[in-house]
């Protein structure tokens, strides 16, 4: 089920809605969340609710044993809860890929491993880390263990972070599990978001879909225009499919009295890959940081040791993101540049004009993007060899033909404004600013129309970020 569903926004979400609002106390309320958050997750992908339940139940004991231990003891326990957590993760995630390759390296001697067939539970990737930061919180003596069973749970299983985040803390809901309240105001606030994350996945995100696929997985050797308009397509489509899931969960997290982090800030119009990592998946960037970075030394040590921990740390975030040698690829790239802005281009870029900075910012991130969606590494340098016109300049594709039409040139288009401008006109489209009463719940309504239409008139597409 996802939240651009049939299912979901006329049977699952207003049934949700009644019975969480029927009820009376916080308590009543958690228990009602909590159950409907099972069943989102659990339809579609009944044997890894196991799993989940599984990691709950585990985490819950091992906070409330880290939260009464002193000392070596209690270090000790946090070791142990962090390694259940990566093995978790890894055992799930990264088996598979951990035998192909350790296939190719004993290939010369004949030998050969079979390669387990092990499924990814949906979100794995964020329910770890959201249990990884409340135990390390606990640790540091940030937060207390929360003895309600009822209360943790809803914390690692509520519906509209659960699978793709954003990745919550819980000092961030702590005070919201056990007091929170709904206004009109609110609800309705809750309801823009909503409608807006509605519109930037299904009348943008979804509308440039086709253009990608077709150059990325149906074009051998893409010309030198059919590379840059698949990129440029695919560069709308994940920010706007990621980032619209992001903010329909925060939207919907507001509607029933939950504050969940922002995730981005129109990081397209960036001035360099230091300020894009501010403003994309902000969520993440501020886990890496506080989690990985900072343990690690941060910029504490010298440049030297510096640029070795955001080595480390960029490496670890591509392969969080998948079992693939490109995403590692994708992370090295990231790093790189934020060693080389820290070490003197930062500098350089400073002094630059504006649209200069904005411009090198936003083809970097581009050209890592063709690490990130190409399936191969074959795939990746076909792309690469593409966009510098190795392959030709221009032919009539069918990639271009089925993926070009009106629909989705409109989405192209109004995917650059909302996503690369930062002019007060499109404030409102980037759920940045808002117009006078009346013409902003014109205009969201107009919007949630015209989603609910296109949401009913085609087949649910996943988000981009389930696969994570």
């Amino acid at each position: 089920m996802t939240f651009a569903s049939i299912e979901f926004l006329f049977y699952f979400f207003p049934l949700f809605l009644v019975s969480y609002f029927s009820a009376k106390t916080i308590a009543t309320r958690n228990y009602i969340f909590l159950a409907f958050s099972l069943v989102f997750y659990g339809a579609g992908y009944t044997p890894h609710i196991l799993i989940l339940l599984a990691s709950v139940v585990v985490n819950y004991y091992l906070a409330l044993a880290i939260d009464r231990r002193d000392g070596a003891s209690r270090k000790s326990m946090l070791i142990k809860g962090a390694t259940f957590n990566l093995l978790l993760l890894g055992v799930f995630k990264y088996t598979g890929f951990l035998v192909e390759n350790i296939n190719d390296v004993i290939a010369p001697s004949g030998a050969h491993i079979p390669v387990p067939k092990i499924g990814l539970p949906l979100g794995i990737s964020f329910y770890s880390f959201h249990a990884i930061s409340y135990l390390a919180d606990i640790y540091k003596r940030k937060v207390s263990a929360n003895r309600d069973f009822a209360q943790f749970s809803l914390y690692m299983c509520m519906f509209p972070q659960l699978v793709a985040g954003p990745i919550v803390r819980y000092s961030t809901v702590a005070r919201q599990l056990s007091q929170r309240r709904t206004t009109w105001g609110r609800f309705s606030a809750g309801a823009r978001l909503f409608a807006i994350g509605l519109g930037w996945k299904v009348l943008i995100a979804d509308e440039v879909a086709r253009l990608v696929d077709g150059v990325f997985d149906a074009t051998s050797n893409p010309t030198f225009v059919e590379a840059w308009l698949g990129l440029y397509a695919y560069t709308i489509q994940i920010y706007f499919d990621f980032a619209g899931y992001s903010t329909m969960a925060v939207g919907l997290g507001v509607m029933v009295g939950f504050a969940l982090p922002r995730n981005f800030r129109l990081p397209y119009t960036a001035l360099s890959i230091t300020d894009f990592w501010r403003r994309w998946h902000m969520s993440l960037s501020a886990f890496l940081r506080d989690y990985l970075y900072i343990p690690l030394g941060g910029n504490r040590k010298g440049a030297y040791r510096t640029y070795i921990n955001l080595s480390i740390v960029f490496l670890l975030c591509g392969l969080w993101h998948g079992a693939s040698w490109n995403f590692v690829i994708w992370g090295a790239h990231h790093g790189a540049f934020l060693i080389i802005e820290r070490a003197w281009l930062g500098r350089l870029l400073k002094r630059l004009p504006v649209i200069l900075s904005q411009a090198y910012a936003v083809l970097v991130v581009m050209l890592g993007w063709v690490w990130f969606r190409a399936e191969t590494f074959d795939g990746a340098i076909q792309m690469f060899q593409g966009l510098i016109g190795l392959n030709g300049l221009h032919r009539a594709s069918m990639a271009l033909y089925f993926g070009l039409y009106p629909l989705s040139i409109v989405a192209l288009i109004a995917g650059g404004l909302i996503g690369f401008v930062s002019w007060r006109r499109f404030r409102l489209f980037s759920g940045e600013g808002r117009m006078s009463a009346i013409a902003d719940f014109a205009l969201i309504g107009a919007i949630m129309v015209l989603s609910v239409i296109w949401v009913g008139g085609t087949t649910s597409t996943p988000f981009l970020y389930y696969r994570f």
